[in-house]
């Protein structure tokens, strides 16, 4: 196999199903070796089960690739720290981490318990944190030793996060929390030789399937294009893990289908100073009149609506 990460040693986490088998298979057509990370757990996180990364190392090697199963469970800090020394061990160094594990508590906040809040905080955003630190000090590390260091972390939020859904409070934070991370660490880590960016990905999933918009919805007839695909939001990611993109750094996407877009994320909108010390009451002509002006916030297809004149 040949392609544009010839060569290169990339991790996914969340790889045996879904969004992350296709990174691991698409990393493989370019010519990636591939760690691909997975429990095996169901939807809402429980039970375990190595069959999936098996699967999908098998159609790896079948294809003339290289690939291995790693079944740690990246939210606990051992486990996420021997994910990424015994890759480097085994292989003799990490180029990319993919961080693509989560699970699904959806829960309105009236009814979500403390632990469907912790459950899912755990693994998306302390799962995203844990094997990012460990690599981020291994490449640090490198730097410091006078080693060139071209390396990529690819971080998945989501539009929950970004842009809001109701009754994800949990995973919408979650994926909030990861996007503001991804900017941070791009920040930090710059320095090293790593670039950070990260992707919300639009498809149809065991965690998607069950929403809303994806409820009896109609598969495309054969041969059509399906922009629902999980496999659709790979080659952004396998391009983001390539050498090319190397300019690229602290930016979030959104990808669904053959559609891509930067998310553009807070930024100070109408402002009023009045160079004094607000009194509360004085406020009632000034915040409505600010929030009036301003852009609406944006829908879960990233768009702001149009004002009604």
């Amino acid at each position: 196999m040949s392609g544009i990460c010839e060569g290169r040693i990339v991790v996914v986490t969340g790889a045996g199903r879904g969004i992350g088998r296709g990174h691991s298979l698409e990393f493989a057509r370019e010519g990636a070796i591939v760690v691909v990370n997975d429990i095996g757990a169901d939807v809402d996180g429980s039970g375990s089960a190595d069959g999936p990364a098996g699967e999908v190392v098998d159609l790896i090697r079948a294809a003339g690739g290289e690939a291995r199963v790693d079944g740690t469970d990246v939210s606990d800090e051992d486990g996420a720290r021997r994910l990424i020394e015994s890759t480097v061990e085994h292989y003799g160094d990490l180029h990319v981490l993919v961080n693509n594990a989560g699970i699904l508590r959806d829960r309105m906040i009236t009814n979500m318990t403390a632990a469907e809040w912790d459950d899912v905080i755990r693994v998306h955003l302390r799962g995203t944190f844990m094997p990012m630190h460990h690599a981020s000090r291994y490449w640090k590390e490198q730097s410091k030793s006078g080693a060139a260091v071209n390396a990529r972390v690819i971080n998945t939020t989501s539009s929950s996060g970004i842009y809001g859904n109701v009754g994800q409070g949990n995973y919408g934070a979650a994926k909030a929390g990861i996007a503001s991370l991804s900017i941070i660490a791009s920040m930090e880590l710059a320095r090293y030789g790593v670039t950070v960016n990260a992707v919300a990905p639009a498809a149809l999933t065991r965690m998607t399937e069950n929403l809303g918009g994806n409820v009896g919805r109609e598969a495309p007839a054969e041969g059509d294009f399906d922009a629902s695909a999980a496999d659709n939001i790979a080659p952004l990611v396998v391009w983001l893990g390539s050498e090319e993109s190397r300019d690229i750094t602290g930016r979030v996407f959104n990808v669904r289908g053959g559609h891509i877009s930067v998310a553009e994320g807070w930024s100070a909108g109408p402002s009023f100073d009045k160079g004094a010390r607000w009194a509360p009451g004085e406020l009632g002509e000034v915040v409505p009149r600010l929030v009036a002006e301003a852009a609406g916030n944006a829908k879960m297809n990233g768009l702001v609506p149009e004002k009604v004149s």
